[in-house]
């Protein structure tokens, strides 16, 4: 009988806190699109910022260290297609790169579809060793998407995909390609 209350108690508890969460998340949120929340997330790995850089810039690349990402098409040097599953759903969005700084940073905002923008960063921490840091504002759209960011799900995922990324760039110990350019403003600098 003590454990039945316990276990109870636990839930009631624990759906206090979603349901707290959630109502604080609720805000009046960016262009209309409900609440956004951010994640950010870094690890650092055993090869040197150029080499970490030029692989991220490799974005048709992406499911191989980013589970949900099913397909990404880079259709020119500023834009990208994505086909990913976000809660378990089916989802596409249109991505622009607004910002491209060689072995510094690289960000985004999507331009249809799911609200989300960012920037990956690469800091040097050694010679051979740098820093990847990965902060992202998105809007979830679904209640199962609003519960899972409550939860803290995408916080997860973006940890487990640097951390797969970091296998993947380490066992490979060199790029599979890279972009050298510039952009600013999601125009290309020469």
């Amino acid at each position: 009988m003590l454990g039945r209350l316990v276990t109870l108690a636990a839930v009631i508890y624990g759906g206090v806190m979603l349901a707290r969460k959630m109502k604080t998340n609720s805000g009046s949120g960016y262009r209309g699109r409900g609440h956004l929340s951010e994640v950010e997330v870094s690890c650092e790995v055993d090869v040197p910022v150029r080499t970490a850089y030029d692989q991220w810039t490799q974005f048709e690349d992406f499911p191989r260290f980013m589970s949900s990402v099913q397909q990404v098409q880079q259709v020119d040097d500023t834009h990208l297609h994505w086909n990913a599953k976000v809660a378990g759903k089916p989802k596409q969005w249109d991505a622009e790169i607004t910002e491209q700084i060689p072995d510094q940073r690289i960000a985004w905002r999507s331009t249809s579809g799911p609200l989300n923008m960012g920037v990956v960063t690469f800091d040097k921490v050694r010679e051979d060793r740098s820093r990847v840091t990965l902060r992202m504002v998105y809007g979830p759209e679904s209640m199962n998407e609003k519960i899972a960011d409550a939860l803290g799900a995408v916080k997860m995922e973006a940890q487990r995909n640097l951390a797969n990324f970091k296998k993947m760039i380490e066992s490979q110990g060199s790029e599979t390609g890279g972009w050298r350019g510039s952009i600013e403003g999601g125009v290309v600098q020469h």
